[in-house]
């Protein structure tokens, strides 16, 4: 009885975590979207804001649903609290400072950068 109350306990505390947002793509983020429109993306462990460049913040609640990684190149899913779904992309190997948001199609939303804002054609002339 013993061990199934500590497995249950160890699933039950996996699920728990594995719905947080990952460390790595916690943090500010510098954002553009594809009109080239500035935003900083500050990610927390449930919940990230989005800020324009006018000042004006939206405020959404998340959870990390999948991680994938595939030839050194890192994607998570995650999964918004109205049940939209989004994907935080980091196409080059090696570098975790800059990636993209895409949508549920896979379409590039933002780009961003830990550093500077970039566009989606830097990040690729970066591979």
């Amino acid at each position: 009885m013993k061990i199934l109350k500590f497995i249950f306990l160890t699933l039950t505390a996996s699920i728990i975590i594995s719905c947080s947002g990952s460390d790595f793509y916690r943090g500010s983020w510098n954002a553009l979207n594809a009109k080239g429109e500035k935003y900083t993306i500050i990610f927390d462990e449930k919940k990230f804001a989005v800020k324009d460049s006018a000042g004006a913040t939206k405020d959404y609640t998340y959870s990390q649903n999948s991680v994938a990684i595939k030839n050194s190149t890192k994607t998570y899913g995650i999964r918004l609290g109205d049940g939209r779904n989004f994907e935080i992309h980091f196409p080059t190997a090696n570098n975790d400072g800059v990636g993209l948001i895409k949508d549920e199609n896979g379409m590039p939303l933002f780009t961003i950068s830990r550093n500077n804002f970039v566009s989606y054609e830097d990040i690729y002339k970066l591979e």
